[in-house]
């Protein structure tokens, strides 16, 4: 069945919560290249000290402060946020609690702000760890069994369940994707399980040795962050009744293990040398899917990856040598 895609004119100006983070850094930039800088307002709860963002206004907003958002919006005149402040699967195991508040608070605020009008659109990321040890690992479907075993991952799947309820309930247009691990050169790695497939590159670059905290075999789902970027735009290009799924899409890129990246990288520097020494988040990836089916994406959205293994790691060499 083949479906036109509409897609919806936004003319809104942007308010980014978390925008100096590892995906919304990027993220600011190339919506600012979409929107032009000024119509892009970024925020995090502390200064864009290394002037990461290069252009355009920026606030410090605690996303767990409904008041400073308030503000924000009123003085910009802003109707689309993207809530991406979080605290990610292996940082949230060690304060579970701050982990909780900042994840479930920033997005209740964000949510309510939509209820009483004052926002029209919301982009709130999720993530494969929705998943747990019982869910299918390999090709793991749109809907299936979500038994996380992370505070990260039960804030994620707490939060699909609260975007569903303000959906069906108060006709709220928040849109989610499932994201797996994300690969970029662009910013550093923000706390997550899957960082071991940003942090060997830098140290590949450098000519150290890689101590990594996975074993050598363990497959997990992971994407480059160009993709992610731009699935990201694409959700929130379309318009609202293009899409099925009121929680969160599966969202695919490729999958491996630290070996077979770490194959490849040898490819470039021979002399490139890891250590496994697999931690606390060995358990946490081994809950998680080998691999996702995103055809609910790729209907609804028309969403399909662009980057392979070999691409990656191209591209990620060439940058970080620059």
């Amino acid at each position: 069945m083949i479906r036109e895609l509409k897609y919806s004119k936004d003319n809104n100006r942007i308010l980014i919560l978390g925008a100096l983070g590892q995906i919304g850094s990027v993220l600011t930039k190339e919506l600012r290249k979409i929107h032009g800088p000024s119509n892009v307002i970024a925020s995090d709860i502390k200064e864009d000290s290394f002037n990461q963002l290069c252009s355009g206004p920026f606030e410090i907003i605690d996303a767990t402060n409904i008041d400073s958002i308030v503000a924000s919006l009123e003085k910009n005149s802003i109707k689309t946020i993207y809530l991406m402040a979080a605290v990610l699967s292996a940082n949230a195991e060690k304060d579970p609690k701050k982990a909780w508040s900042l994840n479930m608070k920033s997005l209740f605020n964000v949510l309510d702000l939509a209820k009483k009008g004052m926002i029209n659109k919301i982009f709130w990321p999720s993530s494969i760890a929705v998943f747990g040890p019982s869910t299918p690992k390999v090709n793991t479907p749109q809907v299936t069994v979500m038994e996380p075993t992370t505070i990260y991952g039960i804030s994620k799947l707490a939060g699909e369940r609260l975007c569903q309820y303000y959906r069906n309930n108060y006709n709220i247009d928040v849109r989610s994707l499932r994201f797996p691990g994300i690969i970029g050169w662009q910013s550093k790695p923000g706390g997550g399980t899957t960082d071991y497939a940003v942090e060997v590159f830098h140290k590949a670059v450098k000519a150290e040795t890689y101590h990594c905290f996975l074993n050598s075999n363990t497959m997990l789902p992971m994407m480059f962050m160009e993709d992610a970027i731009r699935a990201t735009i694409e959700i929130m290009s379309v318009e609202l009744n293009c899409l099925s799924i009121s929680s969160s899409y599966n969202l695919a890129g490729l999958s491996f293990t630290p070996k077979q990246i770490f194959d490849v990288i040898k490819s470039y520097y021979p002399n490139f040398e890891v250590v496994y020494e697999p931690d606390y988040r060995q358990s946490i990836a081994d809950s998680w899917p080998d691999s996702i089916d995103d055809s609910v994406a790729q209907f609804d959205f028309k969403w399909k990856s662009k980057f392979d293994l070999q691409m990656i790691c191209k591209k990620m060499i060439e940058n970080l040598e620059k």
